[in-house]
């Protein structure tokens, strides 16, 4: 996808996409509350016929590139057009209807959440290479109305009471977004740290898959940013931890999160960037879905052969 194909995005279905919804309209102006933080009065606005954004309380604003630069925390152009064309298979059509809906109405309604069961989200989970049984430990289903329908998702929760969402068509949060901090019993002097859940869970399969019979799962804590941009919130608790192993994205994104701990704690710390164990892969999951292809391919070759040897004759013939 190229700059100008992004553009052509409306950024209303982009933002729906993604899980946020406006709350008001005024002429050819939508009101949302920003993407970028939570807040009870809507500060955010797209120009449906500009395709414009404008942040009131940041003083910015812009196109979906602009936007993409902000909920991603990157100036990376490449990598926001490859996470905006991620995003678009999901982008639809979309209208609004204000008549009955309050100004301070949250865009996910009737929420609940349940332990996590269903066989459509634990199928897309074991398609990621995750161990259902690990998912279903750490993670919960959230049940919702969103805009009138009826979803449901993957949720993990993060410290605030908010969720990260996902199924096989959305990626979005329930607010507050913010970090997940996994502490052990024990006091532990290290923290692995992740940028998103699937890489957590990705971690988890496969220690579980190396040391079935002792994966030692609480041999040290846990964090997942829940996106690079909560960086800055983990600052503080990460310098509780004498050892930080960071499993974060092969890209600039996630070297610039790695940058920005070693810059708070590198003199003070051991900072340890465990990506190297998934080189040439974007990430973890990534990692662990390309280590189950090869794992299948391998099946199938010793399967092969040995359909082979045991259709050729038996003995020597002179």
């Amino acid at each position: 996808m190229d700059i100008q194909t992004a553009k052509q995005i409306r950024l209303e279905e982009y933002l729906h996409s993604l899980g946020y919804s406006p709350v008001k309209r005024q002429g050819i102006n939508l009101w949302y509350k920003s993407p970028f933080r939570e807040e009870t009065e809507a500060s955010f606005k797209v120009n449906t016929e500009r395709n414009q954004w404008y942040d009131f309380a940041l003083g910015k604003g812009g196109n979906i590139i602009a936007l993409a630069s902000h909920l991603y925390a990157t100036d990376s152009v490449p990598y926001l057009l490859k996470r905006i064309e991620e995003q678009a298979q999901h982008v639809r059509p979309v209208s609004f209807s204000f008549r009955k809906q309050s100004f301070t109405e949250p865009s996910f309604q009737q929420l609940e959440t349940v332990p996590l069961s269903s066989p459509a989200l634990l199928a897309y989970l074991q398609e990621r290479g995750i161990n259902p049984a690990l998912a279903k430990r750490e993670c919960r289903e959230a049940r919702f109305t969103h805009n009138g329908k009826r979803y449901f998702a993957i949720a993990f929760p993060n410290i605030s009471g908010g969720y990260e969402i996902r199924n096989r068509y959305f990626k979005g949060c329930i607010a507050p977004k913010d970090i997940t901090h996994i502490r052990q019993q024990e006091l532990k002097n290290t923290c692995f740290v992740f940028e998103g859940f699937m890489d957590y869970l990705s971690f988890l399969t496969l220690r579980l898959e190396n040391c079935p019979q002792y994966p030692e799962f609480d041999r040290q804590d846990y964090m997942v940013l829940n996106s690079v941009a909560n960086v800055s919130k983990a600052l503080y608790p990460l310098g509780s931890y004498e050892r930080i192993h960071c499993f974060l994205d092969n890209d600039r994104a996630g070297m610039e999160a790695l940058q920005q701990i070693r810059k708070e704690y590198d003199s003070t710390r051991h900072i340890r960037d465990a990506s190297q164990i998934y080189c040439g892969c974007k990430d973890l999951n990534e990692y662990l879905q390309k280590r189950m292809a090869d794992g299948k391919e391998q099946m199938q070759f010793v399967r092969k052969r040995d359909d082979t040897l045991s259709k050729k004759p038996k003995g020597f013939r002179l």
